[in-house]
This record gives C-alpha cells, sequence and structure tokens, in this order.
C-alpha cells in the first residue's frame, strides 16, 4: 500500500482513519471495524482502520497500557484480512517499526516523538506509509524537517496529522492555518479530530476532553482542505481504556460523516 491508494482518485471524499483509541480485545476490534466498514462503504469514503496496540504514553502507572504487543498487533491484521482494509497503529522506538511494519499498513509517530530522528528513519526503512503527527509544541511550518528525514530516508509515503497546539497548561487549541501551510509540502494532511479537544494534564493523572466540539473540529478542518480525517471512536467512550473523555460515541459517527460529505461536496461545488 501507498500514498495513492489512499488519494481522491477513488473518491472525491475526504479519506479516514477511525477506530478505537488502543486495542481492548478481539471482539471489541472486530465489532467497531465492521460498523465502520459499512458506514464508509455507504458513503463511498476510503477507510483506515486505527487502533494502537501499545500506549506507552500514560500520565499515571496504573493507566491501561494493552493487552499485549503480539497480541493487539495480529487483531489489526485480523481486521485487514477480513474486511480488506489497510490499518494504521502507533511506534514508540525504532525497534518497534520492523516488528509493526509485518502487521499493519501504516505507521503512526506521535506528536511527542515527531522529532525522533532514529524513531523517523527506522518508520522510513520499512517501506510502509509513514504519518508524522505534529507536535503540540511545533509550528506547522516546522514538520518539513519531520517529513524531509522520512525522504531523505528513501521513503516519499509520507503523511502529516494536525493535531493541536499546547495552549496553556491543560488545554490545547486548532490553529487552522496549518492545514493548508502543511499542504505545500507535497504531503497529505488528516485532521486528528479528536485528540485536538484533549485536555491533558489534569491534575487527577487522566487527560480530559470535548467531545462536544468534535463535528465542529471536524467541519472546519474539511472546510480548509484537510485531505483526510482522524477520529477516535468506541462503543461506549465512559469505560474505554484509553482516552474515553474525547472520543466519539460509535452510533453517532454515521450522522457525522453523512454532514461531512455533504460538506465537502458543498466546497467542492
Amino acid at each position: 500500500m501507498n500514498i495513492e491508494d489512499l488519494k481522491r482518485s477513488k473518491s472525491e471524499n475526504f479519506f479516514l482513519l477511525a477506530g478505537p483509541c488502543v486495542i481492548e480485545g478481539e471482539d471489541m476490534a472486530m465489532r467497531i471495524a465492521e460498523r465502520i466498514v459499512k458506514m464508509t462503504n455507504k458513503l463511498n469514503i476510503p477507510y483506515v482502520f486505527k487502533g494502537s496496540y501499545r500506549k506507552a504514553n500514560r500520565s499515571r502507572l496504573d493507566s491501561f497500557m494493552g493487552i499485549g504487543d503480539e497480541k493487539a498487533l495480529k487483531i489489526l491484521k485480523k481486521v485487514n484480512n477480513t474486511f480488506g482494509i489497510p490499518t494504521v497503529t502507533d511506534i514508540h522506538t525504532a525497534e518497534e517499526a520492523a516488528m509493526a511494519a509485518e502487521y499493519t499498513d501504516i505507521l503512526q509517530i506521535p506528536a511527542f516523538l515527531c522529532r525522533q530522528t532514529d524513531l523517523l528513519v527506522a518508520a522510513a526503512k520499512t517501506g510502509k506509509i509513514v504519518n508524522i503527527k505534529k507536535g503540540q509544541f511545533l509550528a506547522p511550518l516546522a514538520m518539513q524537517f519531520a517529513a524531509d528525514k522520512v525522504v531523505e530516508a528513501g521513503n516519499k509515503n509520507v503523511m502529516i496529522t494536525e493535531r493541536g497546539t499546547t495552549f496553556g497548561y491543560q488545554d490545547l487549541v486548532v490553529d487552522f492555518r496549518g492545514i493548508p501551510e502543511m499542504k505545500t509540502f507535497g504531503f497529505p494532511v488528516i485532521m486528528d479530530v479528536t485528540h485536538s479537544l484533549q485536555q491533558p494534564n489534569q491534575t487527577s493523572g487522566v487527560t480530559g476532553g470535548m467531545p462536544q466540539l468534535i463535528e465542529t473540529i471536524a467541519k472546519a478542518g474539511i472546510a480548509v482542505g484537510a485531505d483526510g480525517l482522524f477520529i477516535e471512536t468506541h462503543e461506549n467512550p465512559a469505560i474505554a481504556k484509553s482516552d474515553g473523555a474525547n472520543m466519539l460515541q460509535l452510533d453517532l459517527l454515521e450522522g457525522l460523516l453523512t454532514k461531512l460529505v455533504r460538506l465537502q461536496a458543498a466546497i467542492r461545488d
């Protein structure tokens, strides 16, 4: 799989990266994937299933990190084989790149790690698409250097994801100028809708969020030209083991996507 597979030559719609924050088990992953596949097929939206096989960036030691690397990666591969859709997962160290590449189609670089040269180069050398999330501490134009590291390592299959910028100690804000700015690099740019609504560094040690603004951020991302959207979703965010505070209730996803497809058509016309 390469970037061409996600371009709008197959569809005039944006593409979608969506799924649970972390793989909590096989049954839940398969149920979520099946439901989103039905929605995206109906709406003609190219779809990539998202699920982290492990969550390394946790505020507290007792926070859920995963069900085991190999077990979770095999679930991602089963989603791919069962539904014929690509999958994306995060990697955290250079050593993880080759392992995750055996099971998934897109390797995602977490925002806090977007400047880690060894991680970017290792991801590049797998030949997989590399999705780099913009650091909360970086200006959009600075992401050119992160993308260059992947390209200079021999891999032109790069995507860049906007996920908000640190605003004070416990909040994020999205500067939508960054999406057209990063599009000048020549790579697809994705709007990470749900992570942009996080409220990190809460005194409880559990990240908060503002899911009521998911539709607003998604519409704005489409309006300014995002090529893709990233939306974490769960059957019941209240009991999700990670990022429940900012995930979208799965029952609400089809209605949102329907509105976004109409919005993109209006902009296109």
